[in-house]
C-alpha cells in the first residue's frame, strides 16, 4: 500500500494537529499519522488537563490563531471556562486554560475533518528512507500491515522525533552535568470540595507537599491540579519519573512506576489534603507525559540567552512567554526562572529545520533548542504556535516544489498574521 501526500505530519499531538490543520487550510493534501485512536498527544493521552503559557506575566497574550480557536470550541461545549490564573508553588502567577481531555478529542477530530486532513490512526513509524537530504518515503506499521507514504514534505511532530531518528538525524546532546527532564503520570481524582481545596494558600500547598515527600508518599513537592469543567474532579500533576523515553524497556517500567506513584499520591490526598477526604483515584492517564527526549540539531540552536534577550529574529514565526521551568531528574524540587513582567521571546523558522534535510520540519517539543531554552518552549500553547507556522511553511514549500529552508519568510509571516497568529 502506497499513499502520496503533499505533507505528512507524523504525530497528532497539539503541535502536529495544529500543523496539519494549518497546512490543509493553506491548500495542501495532508496525511496525519497517529499511533493512538485520537488526537491531542500530551493534552489527551497524557491528560495534562491544562494549557499554560499564553501570556506574559503582565497579561499580554502572545499565542493566538488556531490555538485560540481550539479554546473557543471547548468553551462552546462547556469543556473549558477559558483563560484563568493560578499561583504556582514557586509564588509565580501563571495563566492557563483548563479543559476536559475527553471533549478535546472530538473537538480536534472535527477541526481536522473540516480542514480536509486525512487521519490515519493506530499507525506507528516503522522506518523511513532518504536520498541525500530528501526524505523519499516513510513506512508505517498499521493493522493492515506495512503502508508506505510518499510525501513531498515531512513534519516530524512525534515528540520523540521518530521519523528523523530512523534516518540518522543529528540530535542535540545534553550539556555537561545536565539530565533530561523527568516525565509525569497524570491521574484523575475526585470528587473534591473545590471551595475548600482552592482556599489553600501556596504556602499551605507547599507545606503539605513537603510532608508528602518526607513521608515517601509524593514523588514531587507539589500538589498541582487542573480541574475539569462541570465536575468536582481534577487531574493531578505530582509525579516524577526520570528515564529515557526513547528506551522501550525504560518507558515500560516508567508506566508501571507512574501508576504506583499515582495510587500512593491519591491516598495522600484523601488522608491529609483539605477538600479531598471524599475523593478517590478515578482514572490513570492512558500514557505518561514526557517533557523531554530528542531535540533536533537544526539550522539554528535556540539558546536561553536569546530568550532572555528577546532576540528579534528576522525569520521569527512564533512567540512564547512561558518561563524556564526545569524539573530536575533527581530530588523533588523545581527550577523556575521567570523573564520579567512583559517579556516574550521569538522562535525562528531555522530552529524548525533539521540539519542535512531538504524537505523536513520539526514541530513540538523537539525543535532545535538548548536544554534550558527547551524548558520554556516545550509547553503546549507555544508548540501550537510553532505547529501553525510549520504547517503553513510546509504547504508553501509543497506548492512551490521547494525546500522549507528557501521559504519566502515575509510571505510566511504575512500568512501567519492573516490566519490569526500573534506575530509582531
Amino acid at each position: 500500500m502506497e499513499i502520496r501526500a503533499d505533507v505528512l505530519v507524523a504525530g497528532g499531538g497539539m503541535a502536529g494537529i495544529v500543523a496539519a490543520i494549518a497546512a490543509a487550510r493553506a491548500g495542501a493534501d495532508v496525511l496525519l499519522v497517529e499511533r493512538w485512536g485520537f488526537l491531542g498527544g500530551a493534552a489527551t493521552a497524557a491528560a495534562v488537563g491544562q494549557f499554560v503559557g499564553w501570556e506574559t506575566a503582565s497579561g499580554r497574550r502572545v499565542v493566538a490563531g488556531i490555538a485560540e480557536e481550539i479554546v473557543a470550541r471547548l468553551m462552546a461545549l462547556g469543556a473549558s471556562d477559558g483563560h484563568s490564573y493560578f499561583t504556582m508553588s514557586t509564588g509565580h502567577r501563571m495563566d492557563r486554560v483548563c479543559y476536559d481531555p475527553e471533549v478535546l478529542k472530538p473537538v480536534l477530530d472535527g477541526m481536522a475533518q473540516e480542514a480536509g486532513v486525512r487521519l490515519l490512526f493506530h499507525a506507528s513509524i516503522l522506518d523511513a528512507q532518504r536520498m541525500g537530504g530528501t526524505i523519499t518515503s516513510v513506512d508505517l506499521l498499521t493493522k493492515a500491515g506495512v503502508w508506505r507514504v510518499l510525501p513531498r514534505i515531512v513534519i516530524d511532530a512525534s515528540g520523540d522525533l521518530d521519523v528523523l531518528a530512523r534516518l540518522g538525524a543529528d540530535f542535540l546532546p545534553l550539556d555537561s552535568g545536565q539530565a533530561m527532564q523527568p516525565a509525569t503520570a497524570m491521574f484523575r481524582f475526585g470528587p473534591i470540595d473545590l471551595d475548600v481545596f482552592n482556599a489553600l494558600s501556596p504556602q499551605d500547598l507547599a507545606a503539605l507537599s513537603r510532608q508528602g515527600v518526607a513521608e515517601g508518599r509524593l514523588a514531587r513537592a507539589a500538589l498541582h491540579a487542573s480541574r475539569i469543567e462541570g465536575t468536582r474532579d481534577a487531574w493531578f500533576n505530582i509525579g516524577r519519573l526520570a528515564f529515557d523515553a526513547t528506551d522501550p524497556l525504560a518507558l515500560s517500567a516508567a508506566e508501571v512506576e507512574g501508576r504506583r506513584q499515582s495510587l500512593a499520591a491519591s491516598a495522600f490526598l484523601r488522608d491529609l489534603v483539605p477538600g479531598c477526604a471524599g475523593g478517590r483515584l478515578v482514572a490513570f492517564a492512558p500514557q505518561i507525559g514526557v517533557r523531554e527526549s530528542r531535540r533536533i540539531h537544526g539550522l539554528h540552536v535556540l539558546a536561553e540567552e536569546e530568550l532572555r534577550a528577546a532576540t528579534p529574529f528576522p525569520d521569527r514565526i512564533a512567540w512564547g512567554a512561558y518561563p524556564m521551568d526545569i524539573h530536575p531528574a533527581q530530588g523533588a524540587g523545581l527550577h523556575f526562572e521567570g523573564f520579567g513582567e512583559d517579556h516574550a521571546y521569538a522562535i525562528p523558522l531555522r530552529s524548525l529545520l533539521p540539519l542535512g534535510f531538504d524537505n523536513a520540519l520539526v514541530a513540538g517539543r523537539g525543535i532545535s533548542a538548548t536544554h534550558k531554552a527547551h524548558a520554556a518552549t516545550r509547553v503546549m500553547p507555544t508548540v501550537m504556535a510553532i505547529g501553525q507556522a510549520a504547517g503553513i511553511a510546509a504547504a508553501m514549500a509543497a506548492r512551490g516544489n521547494a525546500a522549507p529552508a528557501s521559504c519566502d519568510v515575509p510571505a510566511l509571516q504575512a500568512a501567519l498574521r492573516a490566519t490569526g497568529a500573534h506575530l509582531p
